[in-house]
């Protein structure tokens, strides 16, 4: 997580080197899964499955740009839950306003670099071979014996 740093309002005489002038993005922003109306940013072809925000900081610290973690949810999530938590930042100027990455000069390319990238990390190609052949197998055995039917609510008196 980000250091606890004093927060402070946005003013206009602030560096682009402070936190709160850092870029915000959400998973939501480049889920697949989600609608333009549930956040997402970018076409449904260029985004990821259900990403999280430790995905997201680890492709963005690997092309060397200062990321912080913040632990807020997005407004238009409708979990709850701690998965679905997590906003990253990023610097994408310097101080004197040029880009600290000429590759990146914008937030649609950084959104797009993440979801490029999430797909090609180890624990996204280990995830989904070994979970899909279990799930398919449960929901196609049905036949046999056990729970069976519904129970009725039996005769009114």
């Amino acid at each position: 997580m980000a250091a606890a740093a004093v927060r402070t309002n946005w003013h206009p005489a602030m560096k682009h080197s402070d936190l709160e002038r850092w870029i915000c993005i959400y998973p939501a922003y480049i889920n697949s899964k989600k609608t333009r109306q549930e956040g997402r940013r970018l076409p449904k072809e260029n985004c990821v499955e259900n990403p999280t925000y430790a995905e997201i900081r680890d492709v963005l610290s690997a092309s060397n740009l200062r990321v912080a973690v913040e632990n807020k949810q997005y407004c238009r999530e409708k979990s709850r839950e701690l998965q679905f938590r997590g906003r990253i930042r990023v610097q994408l100027r310097n101080d004197d306003g040029s880009f600290c990455n000429s590759e990146f000069t914008s937030r649609e390319s950084l959104m797009l670099l993440a979801a490029s990238r999430i797909p090609q990390l180890k624990s996204r190609q280990a995830k989904p071979s070994g979970e899909v052949p279990q799930q398919q197998q449960q929901s196609t055995s049905g036949g046999g014996g056990g729970g069976g039917g519904k129970k009725g609510k039996g005769k009114r008196r």
